[in-house]
């Protein structure tokens, strides 16, 4: 008799969190995919190079600011030299880190 109310709590309990976990909704759910929201968000339209761009320039802004660096993109290694970018794609990467870093130096300098 004890080892079926074992049996069963277990059971129910299993439901219980079966059913909460369906209730609700992850956050990766909650979104369309691909479509990122927050102030370090790429534009929507920007194709995966770019995204990289976008993402490095905010990178670049921050540590820029953390190591009390005056604010320049062009001075970065990651504008510079970016690694893995073919060469027909240096300048869509390059204008694109140039958004990201403007977005960064507006969020960490302040605007």
């Amino acid at each position: 008799m004890t080892l079926n109310r074992l049996v069963l709590n277990k059971f129910s309990l299993s439901l219980v969190a079966l059913a909460l976990l369906m209730a609700c909704p992850s956050p990766a759910h909650s979104q369309p995919p691909n479509q990122q929201q927050g102030w370090d968000a790429p534009p929507s339209d920007f194709n995966d190079i770019q995204r990289r761009g976008f993402h490095e320039g905010v990178e670049g802004a921050r540590k820029d600011h953390e190591n009390h660096r005056k604010p320049d993109p062009k001075n970065r290694d990651e504008y510079r030299h970016p690694h893995d970018i073919p060469a027909g794609l240096l300048d869509s990467y390059r204008e694109a880190f140039i958004r990201g870093y403007s977005k960064g130096v507006n969020r960490y300098y302040g605007e």
